[in-house]
């Protein structure tokens, strides 16, 4: 696992945006741990998120697999996580346009349901997580309705588990995996469970405490792991 990876894992700890425990998830399910990127609610936790976020795309931009124009936030946590990215970008040198959605047309003043810069060019969804990969379907179709072409989406945790299906049963790909089929788009996380799992092995004092969680996040990936 790469430093910046365990460091936004530790931040997400210390910040008790993942914790350990037992949580029921949108799917069902009980989950031995959560993240909810909503709590990153103090001013400089949002700026730190943001930096992590950005140094992650432009990272896979170092690395070739994508290029982007501007990115676009989905309402409602994607509307501060890609004006707070677009800030961070700004500040690491690459200064870019953002916009995001609302959810209801607005009728008068501009108008509308986009605010920010027109959509155009090679766009970056920017938003949290990516559960049933809906929020994410209806943010390709508005792009592409305005004319700009989505060619990623930038998220700060990937599950990697399988999805759930009609009855009890579950697909064999998980939500992103999914996606990333339907659309042709890569999908870019900050982390994953993978990552996660190898840092309850590291040396982090973080790592030492959620360490009695271990059993259960294996036991938890290998029932819905992708």
């Amino acid at each position: 696992m790469d430093s910046l990876r365990q460091e936004f894992i530790e931040f997400a700890l210390a910040s008790k945006v993942l914790t350990f425990g037992e949580f029921k998830t949108k799917a069902g399910r009980l989950s031995p741990y959560f993240f909810n990127a909503g709590l990153f609610s103090r001013g400089a936790a949002l700026g730190r998120l943001a930096r992590f976020y950005a140094l992650t795309l432009l990272a896979a931009r170092a690395q070739g697999r994508v290029e982007f124009d501007m990115l676009f936030g989905p309402a409602y946590k994607g509307i501060t996580l890609a004006s707070a990215t677009a800030v961070a970008l700004a500040e690491l040198g690459t200064d870019v346009p953002f916009a995001f959605n609302r959810k209801e047309a607005k009728d008068h003043g501009e108008g509308g349901v986009i605010v920010g810069g027109p959509l155009s060019g090679k766009v970056v969804i920017v938003d949290d997580v990516i559960t049933d990969g809906a929020a994410k379907r209806e943010s390709v179709e508005l792009l592409r309705a305005h004319g700009a072409t989505p060619v990623a989406v930038l998220i700060a945790l990937d599950r990697a588990e399988r999805r759930s299906v009609s009855g009890d049963g579950m697909s064999s790909q998980s939500a992103v995996q999914a996606f990333e089929q339907e659309f042709g788009i890569p999908v870019i996380s900050i982390a994953n469970l993978g990552d996660l799992m190898q840092f309850l092995d590291s040396d982090s004092a973080l790592a030492r405490d959620a360490r009695a969680f271990r059993s259960a996040m294996e036991q938890y990936r290998a029932t819905y792991g992708a």
